[in-house]
């Protein structure tokens, strides 16, 4: 009993100090969230008056199908006289005109100085003195873990909006920003991101380490992922920006074998034509070994030491040049010439070979006819580089400008025959005659027994939503297949037209017709892009597709969404057809490794076609292969149905 009494006293006794420690405990974890607290507010009181409100007027609130900003956002002032820094992405749709509202309450009309388009910031001024500036946090005070804490200026002049995290990640985005888990928005993009002692560390801003442009990044807001820009070296650029000078990410003009950025090789593939690469004396097959006397074993290495550099920047390489090492400086560039492929004028077989590249059919008025190239003839040598199949044919001819002769092997009759062929640009119109190979056989599928064609309604899996398709018997035969994917303009399906049009060809030319819908009045928008991917891989999955036949046609607004489709997934895509669309916005760089053509397609409308030629215009401006055509009805299904049997053209 005593034991039991003992221990029961114990017991009682250990309670009452296990309360008194949880009461003790509980008023300091009190105490610590009120200092919190404090620390929070003291900071963002301390940063206030230097956000201001910003507002737009005009302008598009939606580019190209990109939602951009349509409401109040913030900016910072960076100096007394007037001078403020925002995120690009407020002024990606060009407003008419813009105010700023400081913290006591007085207006100004801005006018847009300059924008940094490497970290995607944009120099406001106004008409006003002695402004309140922020204090900026210097680099090595940055910390993973630390509190920051994000502001923002959007619904009260007084007060600023307030979101707290910590920092996640530093050096991101190839070393421009500092990442963050508070909550971002575009109520805050343009905002500061600040310490705990009250010290602007960044501007928050939208980016993406994949994606460039105004709205690149703009799809993770709110996700727990989030970036600013550090005000240290927004600072240090600010009298150029001051100067009105825009200011462009430094471009060498170059690509890479392979596409692991950590493997453990920086092998030079393409050397684009009169970029700073190529200026430099940078060629195909050499090897960086450095940058700026900074060793470089991965293609990480080099696109985070090249993600900081300006245009003009002058960068020091060593490249690997088979036993030599040699310095080359390179003075990077803004822009780089468009990039055009040249154009030889041949379809290639569709049964892939393994010695040499297989002439299918000459396309009329091509280099290709011109030389006497034949149908059944197999190119095996280009210059002095062996060819072994078509894609190594259609891969040798992309590195050469139009204009550009060659000298070719090519075997006909078992017999080695020379050829001499000077490349052509890509042709602005479709040929007359483009042949099917839709009689070819093909390894039969092992489900082929069981597979469904004809006109079918789906939903897809994981997403609950519908699409329909046609799918030709001759999908059966294990051939690889076309495949069109429709994008319908708003609240109208137009499947039955589409079915009755479309059908004929489906079967003469072996095209598999994809409609994914929306039922949204608005039309498609850039969240519906993972459910268009879906629906292609499902379909790739289900029946044999040759992937340099995939493409997307459309129809009035539902352009915005396909160009956005084709230029987010060039790896899919080979091309885009448009109907009646609404003039092009600002476009992308050719892509020389995803090789993409345009067909632009208009009514009779005087009007309307001349703006879709300054559209196809400004696609040609960017090295695009482009058809623009006025073609009506049946005419243009079958022009159309003959330009796609020529997406795999060489």
């Amino acid at each position: 009993m005593m034991r039991c009494g003992g221990v029961s006293s114990g017991v009682c006794g250990l309670a009452v100090w296990l309360c008194a420690a949880t009461s003790g405990l509980a008023q300091t974890d009190a105490r610590l969230e009120a200092l919190e607290e404090r620390a929070f507010q003291e900071a963002a009181v301390l940063v206030a008056p230097c956000l201001v409100r910003i507002d737009t007027v005009g302008g598009l609130e939606q580019l190209s199908d990109e939602v951009t900003s349509a409401g109040s956002t913030t900016g910072l002032v960076v100096s007394p006289d007037g001078h403020i820094v925002s995120s690009a992405f407020h002024f990606a749709s060009k407003p008419a005109s813009i105010l700023v509202t400081l913290q006591d309450g007085r207006r100004f009309a801005a006018e847009q100085v300059a924008t940094d388009r490497l970290r995607m910031i944009t120099l406001l001024k106004i008409d006003a003195k002695g402004l309140s500036v922020p204090t900026a946090a210097p680099r090595d005070s940055f910390r993973v873990g630390q509190w920051a804490i994000a502001l923002g200026r959007t619904f009260e002049a007084e007060a600023p909006s307030i979101s707290v995290g910590i920092i996640s990640a530093l050096e991101r985005v190839w070393g421009k920003a500092i990442q963050t888990d508070a909550k971002l928005s575009p109520v805050n993009y343009g905002g500061a991101l600040v310490d705990v002692q009250g010290r602007v560390m960044g501007v928050i801003v939208p980016l993406s380490p994949h994606e460039s442009g105004e709205t690149a990044g703009v799809e993770w807001y709110d996700s727990g992922i989030g970036f600013a820009v550090p005000l240290v070296d927004i600072l240090a650029v600010l009298d150029h920006l001051k100067a009105g000078r825009e200011l462009l990410p430094g471009l060498l003009g170059i690509t890479f074998r392979g596409k692991d950025l950590n493997a453990p090789d920086v092998l030079i593939d393409r050397v684009r034509f009169d970029s700073p690469a190529e200026k430099a004396g940078l060629k195909a097959g050499d090897r960086i070994v450095s940058i700026d006397n900074q060793p470089v074993t991965r293609m990480a290495q080099l696109r985070q030491a090249l993600g900081r550099k300006y245009a003009d920047d002058v960068v020091r390489l060593e490249v690997r040049r088979n036993d030599d090492v040699l310095p080359l400086e390179v003075r990077l560039a803004g822009e780089l010439p468009p990039f055009a492929s040249g154009y030889l004028g041949v379809l290639p077989s569709r049964v892939p070979s393994t010695d040499g590249a297989v002439i299918r059919a000459v396309l009329p008025g091509s280099p290709a006819e011109q030389a006497g190239l034949q149908p059944r003839d197999r190119i095996v040598r280009w210059n002095e580089i062996d060819i072994t199949s078509e894609a190594a044919l259609a891969d040798q001819v992309s590195r050469l400008r139009p204009g550009t002769s060659g000298q070719l092997t090519l075997r006909r009759a078992d017999k080695d025959v020379q050829v001499t062929v000077t490349l052509a640009a890509a042709p602005e119109t479709v040929p007359e005659q483009a042949p099917s190979d839709a009689s070819a056989a093909g390894d039969p599928q092992e489900n082929a027994a069981t597979l469904k064609t004809g006109h079918l309604d789906e939903t897809l899996a994981g997403h609950d939503r519908p699409y329909w398709l046609y799918v030709p018997d001759s999908a059966k035969t294990g051939r690889a297949h076309g495949l069109m994917v429709f994008l319908h303009p708003s609240l109208d399906s137009q499947e039955k037209a589409m079915l009755s049009a479309w059908r004929p060809e489906c079967e003469r030319r072996g095209i598999i017709l994809l409609a994914p819908k929306t039922d949204n009045p608005r039309g498609w928008t850039p969240n519906d892009l993972e459910f268009l991917n879906d629906c292609v891989a499902h379909v790739r999955q289900q029946y044999r597709v040759a992937t340099d036949r995939i493409w997307v046609q459309t129809t009035g607004n539902a352009a915005g969404i396909g160009l956005l489709a084709v230029f987010r997934q060039r790896e899919t895509f080979r091309g885009a057809a448009l109907l009646n669309p609404p003039p092009v916005g600002k476009l992308p760089e050719n892509d020389p490794e995803h090789r993409l053509q345009f067909h632009l397609s208009a009514t009779a409308d005087t009007t309307e076609a001349t703006k879709l030629e300054r559209s196809a215009k400004s696609l040609r401006e960017r090295g695009y292969p482009v058809v623009f055509s006025t073609a009506q009805s049946a005419p243009l299904v079958e022009e159309l149905a003959r330009w796609a049997e020529c997406l795999d053209r060489i």
